[in-house]
Formats: structure tokens, sequence, C-alpha cells
């Protein structure tokens, strides 16, 4: 028994031809440049070789390359991204092994069953991007490479179509899906914390503070342009002398590091008696550390974070994604006057052989001082009156770290400036601590919020002053004033070269940065900032107060379910009132049924014109002409007025 011929729109049994060929070429290429960009530079050009082999074979029409070549190929990359990154699993290895895999399935494609299955491996490849970046670059290429690869698809199952007509029907699907995407969006019960969980390898490289200091540590740092935090207060912001923002406390000192050392969380105390209080709302960065960023001094606590003995906040878990929390900070409150006499020890602790000359000088502070806070005014008068240069240069220091920036190269970063005062002050028998965090930051001229910056990281210092406690000393605004009152750039002297945005001659572009920042913020706390508090502010708007998951997804289903009908009754209508192309074409079936030729429903138009002109031969050359012209006008280029209108007569 004879099988029945192919229809026309079944894609798989056809070869696969040159223009689709380029079409998936371009589709994979968009969406595995981001990928290629981290990749290994082996493994993109072999991916790019593989690519370009497969592209050649179909230009010269040559037999594609043996399976047992394909899998020795596959074997070798594999085993160079073990070599490269000592294991095949883990975010980085497997996304880059399945970027290698689209070439190497392209190498195999010679129907567009296979074309289609290497499409959708690059759709799945569109989502590995997004477990790098959820940024609005990455979310616009991925759109383009979404779009391309929908086309290539229709292309497939319509091979002599035009390429804008197959644009044109892939922007229509795309669009019919948009209404259910932000539905999903919006209605799917949402999970605290990232969109995915990912292997520890995706938190390597996050820049940021860190839990020691050494010299040169916070300059390099500084000439960084990245976004630590975006804070947006409730009316005007505190003044740029006022914007010291908490972080680490480093109490350990080994001769040439400061480090935290032992912590522990304690009872938040709400302070009183301060001269302003600020109430603001953070955008925090991930930095994979456990650490929050607040205004000098906390007056309120973050929902979920607690606070240690220090004032440091710190959350339950590393912040390995963006993190959103309002708080309140009041500025210069009342000191508490009791610390526990270990925490003193601590603070007057120093390496033993370091820094002869230093000792020596606090000693005779000490000697000639009544008190601490006598001891305290000495050391900040021996900074302003030493001509100290603020640089993001420092020069190398030797075993005798402070000496050699006191006495020697009166040259360095806060870092520098706050090791030798807190060394100085423990010397000189005051307890004192190192405080790193953030000063400064700069306001949005768009959006008014203030962005901080890693290169505002900054070291002060923290002295216990009995009846006071713990009082804050900024020796780098001592030595240089301009630091904290004008900024970074205004501090550094003016033959050192600026970093690219800190630039007085690019004002314009550091307007362009606002906007497109501004833009950011914007899709960080609508789009990817949408967790399941502003979910459930989203419901009670619409009057579901305490919406639960089972109420969001009836939500969900009952929309789900109106669109589908919609669409079901659109789709109905146009069967009803077919195109004049198939309303001839159905106009022509008719005909032959009546004389005792009917249309199987499996029956393709090639299929029945040719079984049709057998059984009615006197009317042969009329049926295979009209069969040819319906098949001509329905699945080959765009039908011209002149066709239908010729088929419509016959």
């Amino acid at each position: 028994m004879a099988h029945p011929a192919p229809h026309p729109l079944v894609p798989e049994q056809r070869a696969l031809h040159l223009r689709e060929l380029a079409w998936l070429l371009a589709a994979l290429i968009v969406v595995i440049a981001p990928h290629a960009l981290r990749a290994p530079w082996w493994l993109t050009l072999l991916t790019m070789c593989l690519y370009g082999w497969r592209l050649y074979f179909g230009l010269n029409r040559g037999p594609l390359p043996s399976r047992w070549l394909v899998l020795g190929v596959a074997a070798v990359a594999m085993l160079g991204v073990w070599l490269e990154f000592r294991t095949l699993f883990g975010r980085q290895p497997g996304i880059l092994l399945l970027m290698l895999f689209s070439g190497l399935k392209l190498l195999e494609t010679r129907t567009h069953r296979d074309a289609t299955l290497a499409a959708f491996l690059g759709y799945f490849l569109i989502i590995t991007n997004f477990l790098y970046t959820q940024s609005i670059p990455t979310a616009l290429t991925m759109g383009a490479a979404l779009f391309l690869l929908t086309a290539t698809l229709i292309g497939f199952s319509a091979p002599q179509r035009p390429p804008r007509a197959n644009l044109r029907t892939a922007g229509l699907l795309l669009a019919h899906a948009a209404p259910a995407a932000l539905a999903l969006f919006l209605l799917f019960p949402r999970v605290q914390g990232p969109l995915w969980g990912l292997p520890q390898d995706a938190y390597a490289g996050m820049t940021g503070l860190s839990d020691t200091m050494s010299p040169g540590n916070l300059s390099s740092l500084a000439l960084s342009d990245a976004i630590a935090f975006r804070a947006e207060f409730e009316g005007q912001p505190p003044p740029p002398a006022q914007r010291y923002w908490r972080g680490p406390v480093l109490w350990d000192f080994d001769g040439r590091t400061w480090s935290v050392g032992p912590s522990f969380l304690a009872e938040f105390v709400e302070p009183r008696g301060g001269s302003a209080t600020y109430r603001y709302e953070i955008v925090l960065e991930p930095h994979n550390q456990h650490w929050l960023f607040a205004l000098e001094t906390a007056a309120s606590l973050p929902q979920g974070a607690r606070i240690n003995y220090v004032g440091l906040l710190v959350s339950s878990a590393p912040v390995r994604a963006r993190m959103r929390y309002a708080l309140s900070s009041m500025i210069e409150p009342q000191g508490g006057a009791a610390e526990r006499s270990g925490a003193l020890r601590r603070a007057l602790r120093l390496p033993a052989g370091f820094n002869p000359r230093a000792g020596a000088l606090a000693e005779q502070w000490r000697a000639a001082s009544s008190s601490d806070l006598e001891v305290l005014g000495r050391a900040i008068a021996f900074l302003r009156e030493g001509r100290y240069l603020y640089t993001l240069e420092p020069p190398l220091l030797g075993r005798d770290s402070v000496d050699d920036f006191l006495f020697n190269t009166k040259a360095g970063f806060c870092e520098h400036f706050s090791s030798a005062f807190v060394y100085l002050m423990r010397a000189a028998g005051v307890p004192a601590r190192v405080v790193t965090g953030y000063q400064g930051g700069e306001r949005n001229i768009v959006d008014s919020i203030l962005t901080v910056r890693q290169s505002d990281a900054h070291a002060w210092a923290e002295v216990f002053l009995a009846g006071r406690g713990w009082v804050r000393v900024d020796p780098t605004a001592a030595a240089v004033p301009g630091r904290v009152e004008a900024g970074l750039a205004r501090a550094i002297p003016a033959a050192e070269a600026l970093p690219l945005m800190m630039r007085p001659q690019l004002e314009w572009l550091r307007g362009v940065r606002d906007r497109w920042e501004a833009a950011v913020h914007k899709w960080n706390v609508w789009v990817l900032g949408y967790n399941p508090e502003r979910q459930r502010d989203l419901m009670s708007s619409f009057g579901m107060r305490d919406a639960d998951w089972r109420t969001l997804t009836a939500v969900l289903f009952t929309f789900l379910g109106a669109m589908t009908l919609i669409l079901l009754v659109w789709s109905l209508r146009r069967l009803v009132r077919p195109d004049p192309v198939q309303r001839a074409w159905r106009a022509f079936c008719r005909k032959l049924a009546a004389r005792g030729v009917e249309r199987a429903p499996h029956e393709g138009p090639r299929d029945f014109s040719a079984r049709a002109a057998r059984a009615v031969p006197a009317a042969r050359r009329s049926i295979l002409r009209i069969g040819a012209l319906y098949i001509a006008v329905r699945y080959g280029a765009e039908a011209s007025a002149d066709a239908v209108a010729q088929l419509r007569l016959t």
C-alpha cells in the first residue's frame, strides 16, 4: 500500500536550504554573543569555527562530517573545559559546554527537524544568559534573539515565504504571548530571594569592601565606577560631610593588615538625642557579604536584619542578589558611655616590634597630655600640619608601614591615614579602631536619588573617650579637608590623572550616565525587585487584601482562561470567514466532490490534484493547473492580487 506524499508544510521531511541555515546561524550568534565574551578565547574561537564550518558545507553543498569526527571534537573540547575549570559542572563550565554543543549540533543538521532542535537549544541558551545578569541590555539582546529564533522556525514551515513576512508573523506571535507573560509575571506566586538558585561559582568576582584592609586596598577600589548602592531619602539628604555609610569595623592589626576578628550580635537599642533623623530606602548591589550599609547611626532595623555589637547591620545570609530595604538614621546621637573592658583592651592591642618612630611620638603625646581628649587634639594637629598628600597612587611601604607613611612618603589614601591614626592612638593609650564603609554619594540629576559608588569607599577611625563612648574621627578629613567636603576628585592633586567619569570636562557624559542609571534603577525596583511584598501591595490596590498563593493562582488561571477564550473566538471567526484563497480552494473541492472526487482530510493539495486528474481525465489539465496555482499562492511567495483573482475565476 502506497503511503501518502508528505504535506508541503511538514518541515522535517525536507533538506535545510542555505537561506534557512543563514537565519539559524544569525539567531544563534546573537544568543551566544554574551557567553562568548565571558568564555576562554579558545572556546569562543572553536565555537565560531564550528559555525563557519557548517556554513562552508552549506555554500559548497558538500557532505557533512561523520558522526565520529563530531564526537572527537566534542571530547577534545570537553577535555579543554575540564582543564580550564577543573570541572564540567557549575554555571560557567556547564553553560559554555552548551554554547559549544550548539556548534556541534549544527554540524549534524541536515533537515528541518535537526534545525528545529538546534533552535530549541538556542531558546534554552537565551535563559542561561539571565543567570549572569538581568540588566536592560541583556533583556533587549535576548528579546531580539527570541524574535530571530521565532522567525527562523516560521521560515522552516514556509521556505518560499519572504523573510519580511516571517518577521511580521514572529512579531504577531510574540505580541499575542505578551499578555500571558505579563500575567504570569504579575500573578504567579513569588518566592523570596533571586529568581534562580545559583551554584557557588556564580558569586565569584563580586567587588566591594572586604573584612580586611591593607595599604592600597581602598585606593584600587576607588578606581571603580561601579555602584555600591543607591539611597532614596524622604526629603533632602544630609550634607556631604555627614554622609558616612558604616561598614565593617576592624580591630586586629598584624603590622600591615587590619582585620575584623571575632564578632557577635547585640540587641538593638534605638539611639537618642541626635541632631537630625533621616528616613530613606536603599537598593544594595550584591557583594557576597552579610553586612548592610546604613548612614551613621542606624535608628531602625530593616526587616530581617540584625545588628552586631559595633553597630554594623547584618543580614541572615550573604547578599548575593540585589536587595531593597528601608530604615532611618540619626546624626550625632548621644553615645554610650560604657564599654566592656575586654573590648577596650582589644582596642589597645598592637603587634610588637613595628613602627618605633610612631610609637615614640605617641609616648611623647601621652607624657605631655593630661587626658585622652588632649592626646586626640595633638594627633589631629599633627596630621593637619604635616603637609600630607592625598593620592590614588600611594608609594609602596616597607615593613614599618606606619612609620614610612608618617615620616617618609607622606602620601597615601584614606586607609593610610586611618591606619596610622589608630596606631598612634593605641600607642598613646587611647582605645581606637578602624571603620570602613563609604563616604559621600552623588545626587542623580534625573531622579534625585543618592548614588554611592565603589569609588566612594572610605576608612575612618573611632576613639573611645570616657563619658562620651565611641567618637568618630576622620583622619583623612583632618589632613585633606577637601576629601569630605568636595569629594574625591577635588582632593587629588591637579597633576594626577583622574578616573574617567570624575574628569570635569566630561560633565555631559555624567549627565548621560545619570539618565541611564535612573532608568536602570526603575528596572531594578519595579521588575527585578518585584518581590512578594510588592505583589501583595499590587493585589491590595485591586481590593484583594492578604492574597495568598491560592488566590493568586485562581486569579492567574482565570485571566489565562479568559484570554484563551478570546483567542479561540477570534480563530473561529477566521475559520468561518476564510481568506479569498482558501474560499476559492474550497469551492474547487466542492465542485470535484459533486463529480465523485472528495478530498480526504489528510490529503494535501498536490496529492488531491493528482488523484482528481486521474479520476476525471477530461479535465486533467485544468485540475492540475488549479492545484499548482493554489500551491504557489498559498505556500509560495506573497500572493499578488492578479494571482488571487485568477484562482477565484477558475
